[in-house]
């Protein structure tokens, strides 16, 4: 580990120490710098105005440029990088004819009769190297249907991540980027037993299956693994992240709003829309590093590059990771062998391994544009291979869950998951008759997750095999759609935009079972005279037990979509749009959404705008079919510290569920209500700010863990709920949890986002970006089925309540400074996250005092650090730190940590446990 932190600082030190190549003498008039402000505009206006700034000539076909509008361009840049911002996205090309004069042409007719919507996502596409979270002047695609729409006109609030804002960052995965990046997104760092790998994101603080995640503005496929036995993202599949190389993204968008009537199930909370290169450019990295208190190495690889093949292009990526674990566990306090074991004076007692986990992967990606006259074909596509293993909580040799002749000195279960994904799109966009403009596409996604382990099923006695293969989940999506748009001339300020479409998508879901020996029960009973004699052993593998033959199948449903958008600019500075959109599904019926938004800017740098909009959630084949057992920490009635014990994950029809109360799943309704102001008062200065309030009815979460246990005080010797399963003749000694629509919610916040651009002279430039988000969700309805309310036993109970309400940050707020000066840059950040609680379920009774031993998390400031040096044309060294100064969450209460050193760290933080992490990246551009 030194020898890493050595190395980081030897590259800093070279970063600050290299001489910087000295810019070539501005001898040609394209080679001149200027100081540019030109605003957004149709692009045969921008042109002039760069020709009056510069003294230069532009020669230009008037046709091929009067339906396209420019971005904006700002700062002080030679008149060439300026010409190509502005030409860039358009296949517009650039000849200087003479001193002082530059021609624009288009290379074939094609040019000129490109798609609108062609060209709208060339220019989201290659958008300026901007600021870390927004940039008003760049054309947006996302929550839109119009081609022209630019982020400072948006009628609802949207981030926007530039590839240079994501590159100036230690952080290489797409999830652990939005993180650092938008301060209304938040991620979890915790997961147990086979979702260890799945890492979620919450924008807004609700669940990470309410976030839309499309590509290309096609919709992403969700994760296979149900994500459980975590912290605040129980009982969720969204779409895995990780497994888009973060080289291939020119640009990200987050729209901080409600858009199922746009885009259909999962945007009740917003869409992030990730946007692909498809330029002829190329670049490759490679990056170094590990945590300050040892562990978490990790090494990426990078390389991307575009290609011309005939008149389009195709652009590639690759993206390899190998990410080391980290340990952060504390000394186990409890014996670990029986009585008059010499063994216990000098035993180990670091045996626990929390912490990260140990990752290997590789992605590919591609995306290819081919023009073909008046439309042009498209596809893009993503293949990923990752191999993820963790740790669970060790099991010790006096412990009923281990054979001594197998491990005589205990052991910990090592749970393995092998990912398999992969998902390709293709489409033909373009002009259709009567000046109607249409995009018709298709795409197939296959998600696949083997879990394997080396553990022991303790039933099997000293026979026992310790490797097991557990099973497989495997999620596939394919989806079609058909949009047609054109714009309607009304008499008013600018045409009517008349779009209307319609989608197809089938899921498919597959569950297969593990070996035998992973779920069966082998009847081992130990004999007389040795420990536990005659006691009963737990089935099934330890860790996570595997599929069982009764909870894997084959499952499937479809649903079709249609939808209607009209925008219309009414008069100058007022706009309005309205969206409605109809879904019907195969397994629960029909649901409508719409969506109003108006903006109304009074003055100029002054815009009032606001959105209206419900929204729907179905609910995934994995919550509805997901069904497995894992050997988890329970804290029972009259207990004080947790107990390892079989939990299962019940689907809602097992008669277990149905003894409990469980009924089939609906999906989630949502109403949005925002409003914003938008402020420019100054060319250099920018802010937004937005309220929102967001209701979800009938919200699909998981139960609490219920359990039906022997309790000699009663006539049937179970407690109530193991009496609800002997009525129904089931075993009334067993703990599970189950998904419902027993809650409804409100959430209210506000996010503030502000941008202030700042030319220092010969310093240099600076970018300063102030953002911040606070929220709050509370509970507005909380059921309790009718079998359980006679017991008084609650279904959500108080630590999944507090999940909801408590578990994610009151509120983020980030300040990030932005400052290059010739070849050098620098990008600090600061980050501060607000209140977090870890909610207990039951109270506990600690020297005659009982009380609820819930965890506070208190606001923390972290702080990321990256400077880098171009050492030659193409050639940067960067050195930098994740968490500068190696901030640690709160450690837990005594009574909360337990005795076994697994749960040291509180894992609710959403910086994770493994503190600091320190880097040197190499980067190349070619």
């Amino acid at each position: 580990m030194r020898l890493v932190q050595a190395l980081a600082g030897l590259m800093l030190l070279c970063c600050s120490t290299l001489p910087t190549r000295a810019n070539p003498p501005p001898d040609r008039i394209l080679d001149q710098r200027h100081r540019f402000d030109i605003h957004v505009q149709p692009l045969s206006g921008a042109l002039r105005q760069l020709s009056s700034q510069t003294g230069v000539r532009i020669l230009f076909p008037y046709e091929e440029v009067s339906a396209i509008r420019s971005r904006r361009v700002e700062g002080w840049m030679t008149t060439g990088q300026a010409l190509q911002k502005l030409l860039a996205g358009t296949q517009l090309r650039m000849t200087q004819t003479s001193a002082g004069v530059v021609a624009l042409a288009a290379p074939s007719r094609a040019t000129a009769r490109q798609s609108p919507l062609s060209f709208q996502l060339a220019q989201a596409a290659s958008a300026p190297a901007s600021g870390p979270v927004t940039d008003v002047t760049p054309i947006i695609v996302t929550g839109t249907r119009l081609v022209t729409r630019t982020v400072a006109d948006s009628m609802v609030p949207i981030d926007i991540l530039s590839a240079h804002a994501m590159e100036a960052n230690g952080r290489q995965s797409v999830r652990d980027l939005l993180g650092a990046l938008v301060p209304a997104i938040s991620v979890s760092n915790s997961g147990a037993g086979a979702s260890f790998a799945i890492k979620t994101l919450s924008l807004r603080g609700l669940a990470g299956d309410q976030l839309l995640v499309l590509v290309n503005g096609k919709r992403r496929h969700n994760s296979a693994t149900l994500f459980i036995n975590g912290t605040t993202q129980n009982g969720q599949s969204p779409p895995d992240l990780d497994l888009i190389p973060s080289n291939m993204i020119e640009r990200i968008e987050v729209l901080r709003d409600g858009a199922s009537a746009h885009y259909g199930s999962d945007a009740i909370a917003g869409v992030v829309n990730i946007l692909l290169k498809d330029d002829r450019r190329g670049g490759a990295s490679i990056v170094g590093g590990g945590t300050w208190n040892g562990g978490g190495e990790q090494g990426r690889f990078q390389v991307d590059k575009g290609f011309a093949i005939g008149r389009g292009t195709i652009h590639l990526a690759a993206d390899g990771v190998l990410q080391g674990r980290t340990v952060r566990g504390g000394p186990i306090t409890s014996s670990l062998y029986f009585p008059g074991d010499p063994r216990e004076a000098t035993a180990d007692r670091m045996r626990n391994k929390p912490g990260q986990p140990q990752v290997s992967g590789v992605n590919l990606a591609y995306h290819a544009v081919m023009p073909l006259g008046a439309s042009e074909l498209y596809s893009h596509g993503t293949w990923s291979r990752r191999r993820a293993d963790a740790y669970l909580t060790y099991r010790p040799p006096n412990s009923i869950l281990t054979i001594p002749d197998i491990y005589p000195e205990g052991y910990i279960p090592h749970l393995s998951i092998q990912d398999r994904d992969s998902q390709v799109t293709g489409g033909l966009r373009g002009d259709g008759p009567a000046g109607f403009r249409y995009d018709l596409s298709t795409s197939y996604a296959r998600n696949e997750g083997r879990y394997s382990e080396q553990s022991l099923n303790v039933s099997f006695g000293p026979t026992s095999p310790t490797r097991f293969f557990l099973g497989a989940v495997t999620a596939t999506e394919w989806t079609s759609n058909i949009d047609v748009q054109r714009d309607v001339p009304l008499g008013l300020a600018e045409p009517l935009l008349l779009a209307i479409g319609a989608e197809y998508r089938e899921n498919r879901y597959r569950i297969a079972a593990g070996d035998p020996a992973s779920h069966a029960d082998g009847g081992y009973r130990s004999p007389p005279g040795a420990p536990f004699a005659g006691a009963t052993r737990t089935p099934g593998a330890q860790g996570v037990t595997g599929f069982t033959p009764d909870s894997a199948g084959r499952y499937r449903r479809h649903n079709w979509s249609a939808y209607l958008n009209l925008e219309q600019k009414v008069a100058q500075g007022v706009e309005v749009a309205l969206a409605a959109r109809h879904e019907d599904y195969s397994d629960f019926g029909t649901t409508n959404t719409w969506k109003i938004s108006t903006r109304i800017e009074p003055l100029r740098g002054i815009a009032l705008r606001g959105t209206v909009s419900t929204g729907f959630r179905a609910p995934t084949l994995q919550q509805r079919y997901y069904a497995s057992s894992s050997t988890i920490g329970v804290l029972f009635p009259g207990e004080t510290t947790t107990r390892l014990a079989p939990v299962r994950a019940l689907q809602v029809d097992d008669p277990v569920a149905i003894a409990w109360g469980a009924q089939p799943l609906r999906p989630e309704r949502s109403t949005n209500i925002s409003a914003g102001l938008v402020l420019a008062p100054l060319p250099r200065l920018s802010m937004t700010i937005d309220a929102y309030q967001i209701r979800i009815r009938d919200r699909i979460l998981l139960g609490g863990i219920l359990s039906g246990l022997p309790d000699a005080t009663r006539a049937s010797g179970y407690n109530v709920l193991g009496e609800l399963l002997l009525t129904r003749g089931l075993n009334p000694v067993q703990s599970g949890f189950y998904f419902s629509n027993a809650a409804s919610t409100r959430t209210r916040g506000i996010d503030v986002v502000a941008n202030w651009r700042a030319d220092l002279g010969a310093l240099g430039s600076a970018l300063v970006t102030l953002s911040g988000n606070i929220n709050r969700t509370i509970f507005t309805r909380l059921d309790v089925p009718q079998v359980l309310a006679d017991l008084g036993v609650n279904l959500i109970d108080r630590a999944r309540q507090g999940d909801v309400t408590r578990g994610t940050p009151r509120s983020k707020i980030i300040a990030n400074l932005n400052w290059t000066q010739g070849n050098a840059t620098l990008n600090l950040r600061a980050t501060r996250y607000g209140d977090v609680t870890q909610v207990a379920a039951r109270t506990v009774t600690v020297d005659g005092a009982t009380f609820y031993p819930d965890e506070h998390i208190a606001p923390k400031i972290l702080f990321d650090l990256e400077y880098s040096q171009q050492l030659a044309a193409g050639v940067r060294l960067a050195a930098g730190a994740n968490n500068l100064f190696n901030i640690y969450p709160t450690k837990l209460s005594a009574v909360n940590q337990g005795a076994s050193g697994f749960a040291l760290y509180n894992s609710y933080a959403p910086y994770g446990i493994s503190g600091g992490f320190y880097y040197g990246k190499l980067s190349l551009a070619f």
